[in-house]
Order: structure tokens, then C-alpha cells, then sequence
């Protein structure tokens, strides 16, 4: 069976990576600085919010597809593919922020982390059905 809730999810994961992508040219192009961040901290925070999700997103999907194509229940294939995108969302937001609201990205990579969590869990359930 083809993974389609994980690419409903990665296809809205890749949606807010394309964004935080234009928030790292906008940031560069402001800046003047095409390769690292020149001490510039708005392009040093958007850039660390693009890489940060590129960190996560892609092992959490693969998870997930795995979890799917092994059998795991659709509420918690869309738990998990909420709560990355979520994560994510509110992650960036936080970290894009000069002076930073921690409590933004304490609940991004909460979140985040009990979707990679729940994917890991269903792919491995998966694996031993």
C-alpha cells in the first residue's frame, strides 16, 4: 500500500520548508551576505530555523511512511504528522525572533520530538507485526 498520509504530511512539511527557504533568501538578499551569515543575526536565526527543520522533517517522515506501509492506525499516522508540522511551525517562529521567546521553541521541539517518537513507535510496531 502507497504511504498517503505521509505524503500528505510531507507535502506540508515541504510547504513550510519552501517558506523558511524564501525567509533565508529574503534574509540574505537584506543582508548582502550570499555565504554564511556575515554576523548578521536575522539571517544567523532564519538560517538556523531552515537548517533545523531539514534536521527533523525528512527522518520523521521516513518514520512515518514506514509506520504506514507496516500498518500503523491512520489517528496515529495523523498525530504524528500534525504534531511535526506544528512543531515545526512554531519552532521557526520562535527562533526567527530577536530577543527570542523560549517558550516558542521549547513547545516546537516538544512537539516535534513526540512525532518523531510516535513515528519510531509505529515503524518499529510495524516491523515486528
Amino acid at each position: 500500500m502507497a504511504p498517503k498520509i505521509a505524503a500528505l504530511y510531507g507535502a506540508l512539511a515541504g510547504l513550510l520548508f519552501f517558506a523558511l527557504t524564501l525567509g533565508v533568501f529574503q534574509a540574505r538578499t537584506r543582508a548582502r551576505v550570499m555565504i554564511g551569515d556575515g554576523g548578521d543575526r536575522t539571517l544567523l536565526r532564519a538560517s538556523r530555523a531552515h537548517a533545523n527543520c531539514a534536521e527533523y522533517v525528512p527522518i520523521t517522515l521516513l518514520l512515518l511512511a514506514l509506520a504506514e506501509m507496516t500498518g500503523a492506525p491512520a489517528l496515529l499516522l495523523h498525530a504524528v504528522g500534525i504534531a511535526l508540522l506544528v512543531g515545526r511551525a512554531i519552532h521557526a517562529f520562535g527562533i526567527r525572533q530577536e530577543p527570542e521567546p523560549v517558550i516558542f521553541r521549547m513547545i516546537g521541539m516538544g512537539l516535534t520530538l513526540v512525532a518523531l517518537t510516535g513515528a519510531i513507535l509505529g515503524a518499529a510496531f510495524g516491523a515486528f507485526r
